[in-house]
């Protein structure tokens, strides 16, 4: 427990960092944009290639896969109850599945490599190889089921899908891996400085992307399904875990990945396919800040239990 709560502390002081930075203006909001631009667009799918690639797959945990995506499904799944709250739109159901099926892959990787070097890097590869594409499939079609979009408007949610950096990385990395293709040094080596700058990158946009006042408005809507999340996705994965026979550091990882709060990019994709943007900004403030508290509660209990 004590060993999770040294390994949170500098990701917590990066946020932070990245939250003062913009607070003095050190960078520009169109500097912080084009930061996550650049990692979003080079930097992590670098990353997810060349762990993937040297990913050993032949001993490669694929429960830890299973129970992930089972628990994503079932918590997008559960947001459908929001339709059942009589003030709650639309728009809002959509925003409010896609914070339940969204991680922030950054906190866990740092966490991961933190508390297991590159073994526990390399399980949060291979997790978020599962993850990412799964939280896309049903963000993309959450919001646009639920929009409230122009008559003659034809959203593309394949094609959203299909060119979203991160997914197109997936694939080629796991290629790779099946393929048991070898990276030249050269390659592998330039990948290896590229994936470097990615999870402090990830970490201080993420803390520039905090807004407070979002944290004021955040009304029970918001907290409520922010501890839905925070609570829920990471006990699905606990409880598949413990029951197909997880343990150990893998049981962890699963744990780890399913306990960040929801991506920082919700916001930006809310916005583009319909969904309530505002709701979704608030649910990264207050689950970024809720997080610092439940996820040691939840890995405690991953612990005590594996």
């Amino acid at each position: 427990m004590s060993g999770f709560v040294l390994a949170l502390l500098p990701v917590i002081a990066i946020v932070i960092l990245g939250r003062f930075l913009a607070w003095r203006g050190t960078v520009t909001p169109e500097g912080w944009r084009g930061i996550e631009r650049l990692s979003y667009v080079l930097l992590f799918p670098a990353l997810i290639i060349r762990a993937l690639a040297n990913a050993p797959f032949e001993s490669a945990p694929w429960k830890l896969a299973v129970v992930l995506i089972a628990a994503q499904v079932i918590l997008g799944a559960f947001g459908l109850l929001a339709r059942l709250t009589p003030d709650v739109s639309r728009p809002q159901v959509g925003s409010i599945i896609q914070s339940n099926v969204r991680w922030n892959t950054f906190v866990a990787l740092s966490l991961g490599s933190l508390l297991h070097g590159d073994a526990g890097l390399a399980l949060v590869t291979i997790a978020a190889a599962a993850m990412i594409p799964t939280a896309n499939v049903l963000s993309v079609y959450a919001l646009i089921g639920h929009a409230e979009v122009e008559p003659g408007t034809k959203p593309k949610p394949l094609l959203a899908l299909v060119t979203n950096p991160l997914i197109v990385a997936c694939a080629i990395g796991g290629a790779l891996a099946v393929g048991n293709v070898t990276l030249p040094k050269p390659v592998d080596d330039t990948m290896r400085l590229l994936g470097q700058a990615t999870i402090a990158l990830g970490l201080l946009t993420a803390g520039a992307g905090v807004d407070f006042g979002a944290l004021k408005r955040a009304g029970i809507v918001t907290v409520g399904w922010s501890l839905v999340r925070l609570l829920g996705l990471p006990a699905l994965a606990l409880v598949g875990g413990l029951l197909i026979g997880l343990e150990g550091m893998v049981l962890q990882i699963a744990v780890i990945c399913a306990a960040t709060p929801t991506a920082t990019n919700s916001y930006i994709l809310a916005r583009q396919l319909g969904g309530d943007a505002p709701l979704s900004a608030n649910l990264i403030a207050v689950e970024t800040v809720l997080a610092m508290v439940t996820m040691p509660l939840v890995f405690y209990a991953a612990l005590a239990l594996g």
